[in-house]
């Protein structure tokens, strides 16, 4: 699993949001920023449409306010779904989903995990980004929503 003071890696994923998708390298995509990305393990799944995402999207601009540049929704789904899902949410322009139909970043990252009747997914948690380089990661126990809440991003930035 990556490990603070780690570099984000280069793979190209799709970026999206309710109307647009386009290729994009997560290194670049987080240069000069400073991000948080939250990870879930899929578009219309009962935890993270009732609570993971919503949460983000009622407290972004809380969030932003903290000096966050990106705040990214990270799915092994595939662009469509998470266009799909922006939508149905009403995640505006403040969330930004990353779409890694392929699990590469995810396997990359050291968060895949393997869900019965799912197939391969990213684990349930937060990470933040300053400039590329990993400052903090949670990972969730699985079934949980603790450590990668939007509450407990604003506890830790």
């Amino acid at each position: 699993m990556i490990e603070p003071g780690q570099k984000i890696p280069s793979i190209k994923i799709k970026k999206t949001n309710a109307s647009t998708a386009e290729e994009v390298d997560v290194a670049q995509l987080f240069a000069g920023k400073k991000a948080v990305v939250f990870s879930l393990p899929g578009a219309f799944t009962p935890t993270c449409s009732q609570k993971h995402l919503p949460g983000f999207i009622q407290r972004a601009n809380e969030i932003q306010g903290k000096g966050v540049d990106l705040i990214a929704c990270l799915s092994v789904n595939d662009a469509f779904v998470m266009m799909a899902w922006a939508k149905d949410q009403g995640a505006g322009d403040n969330i930004t989903m990353l779409a890694d139909g392929a699990g590469e970043l995810s396997k990359a990252l050291g968060i895949e995990v393997t869900i019965p009747g799912m197939g391969l997914r990213a684990r349930r948690g937060m990470m933040v980004f300053e400039d590329g380089v990993l400052k903090s990661i949670d990972m969730e126990q699985p079934g949980k929503l603790e450590v990668s809440s939007a509450d407990a991003c604003m506890l830790k930035l």
